[in-house]
């Protein structure tokens, strides 16, 4: 009998899709990738798994490597999707792939199964990053097979299989918006919020944040050092990288951060809605800034920034285990040595301003900055220098004057 692992949520997709992989003939290793989802009880999601037919189930926490290896990497590029989408559930795609077919091997399974629709972007994310990585794998996805499209039109015929099957399922079959969430974000899509005249933070019942208009009349400090880029100690404790994230998560939740509504381009082709919730990693990409603007040198902070889109493109299309991406981190640690020290942040509903931030590798000179009279920098030089800067401009104007 042919074996295959399953990225398993426990959710009402993927409980159909273990049953119908079983009906299928397959023996289904069950994999409940542990990314800091919520869930009542893990040992439930065991036990469904089994009733649900799974040859053997286990849950694997990866909270910290995700946030160690795979988000932290992300923030010092600044990479932010469209400008505004700091990545949360693409980040995690490929840790799950990695995951699974480590699972793979060790149990002897040819074939990875997942539950990510033929519309969406997790699709891609999930075979990119598992043919990257082995590339003889075989890619089970249902919701892109015919015969599982006919048999499951809709939630209703989903729910009436696990009822079939005795396998519980907290579902209904109307669900304003659905939901996905790890240690780094929380996203809302689909349901109403496909409905661009409905204001999605109102619709939204948010689980990781308050609204700025219910959080706190006073600010809240936060200091956040770093060593090399990497974020290390919150307020004087030395954290672990998710330790880090699930703190600032609770301190900048209660102070209404890190909320977005966007229209973004899937790399499918189409455009989707989405509502996010990021407050741990909007902290964190706001002092990584701000110590990143005073320790590096002006033009690798300039071809960082040229870079930082492309680095964004590259996660959320799902191309994490490429030379490319390997070669842009390897320059990422590189330009990450002088960004060390630290960040004081004040959090004020919804609002982050700064309060102060220090750094030994510092290249900011107020000798020379100052706009009073004296200090180091000469003004006299700039005449030369914009002499030098103008001369193709004066040439140019010669030969073909603009009118004005």
């Amino acid at each position: 009998m042919p074996s295959c692992v399953l990225a398993y949520s426990g959710g009402l997709d993927t409980s159909v899709i273990l049953g119908w992989l079983c009906d299928e003939g397959y023996d289904v290793h069950a994999v409940y990738v542990d990314l800091g989802q919520p869930c009542e009880d893990r040992q439930e999601v065991l036990e469904k798994a089994e009733t649900c037919g799974a040859k053997s189930a286990q849950i694997i926490d990866v909270q910290e490597e995700l946030c160690r290896d795979f988000a932290f990497p992300v923030m010092q590029w600044q990479a932010k999707y469209e400008s505004i989408y700091l990545l949360g559930t693409s980040i995690a795609r490929p840790l799950i792939s990695k995951v699974c077919l480590q699972v793979a091997r060790e149990v002897g399974a040819v074939a990875y199964a997942h539950g990510a629709t033929g519309k969406g972007n997790d699709q891609c994310r999930f075979q990119l990053a598992a043919e990257a990585l082995d590339p003889n794998v075989e890619i089970i996805a249902p919701w892109r097979i015919e015969k599982f499209r006919k048999q499951f039109p809709g939630r209703t015929e989903l729910i009436a299989f696990c009822n079939d099957k005795n396998i519980p399922v907290k579902a209904s079959t109307s669900k304003p918006y659905s939901s996905d969430e790890n240690c780094l974000h929380i996203s809302y899509e689909a349901g109403q919020l496909e409905e661009l005249d409905v204001c999605g933070v109102d619709l939204v019942d948010f689980g990781m944040t308050v609204s700025p208009q219910a959080a706190p009349d006073t600010m809240e400090q936060v200091t956040i050092r770093f060593e090399k880029g990497v974020p290390t100690h919150l307020n004087g404790k030395q954290l672990t990288a998710f330790e880090m994230v699930d703190q600032l998560n609770q301190i900048g939740g209660r102070n209404g951060i890190g909320r977005i509504d966007m229209v973004e381009n899937r790399f499918v082709g189409m455009k989707s809605r989405g509502v996010y919730e990021a407050p741990g990693m909007t902290v964190l990409y706001d002092a990584h800034r701000v110590l990143a603007e005073l320790t590096m040198d002006r033009d690798l902070m300039h071809l960082r920034d040229q870079l930082a889109p492309e680095v964004a493109r590259m996660v959320y299309n799902g191309f994490w285990y490429v030379p490319k991406m390997d070669s842009l981190f390897a320059f990422n640690a590189e330009a990450q040595k002088s960004v060390s020290g630290h960040v004081t942040l004040s959090l004020y509903k919804g609002n982050i301003i700064v309060s102060d931030r220090q750094s030994p590798f510092s290249l900011y000179d107020d000798g020379i900055a100052t706009m009073e009279g004296g200090g180091s920098y000469n003004q006299t030089d700039a005449e030369g220098f914009l002499r030098i800067q103008g001369l193709p401009s004066r040439v140019q104007a010669r030969i073909t004057p603009r009118s004005y």
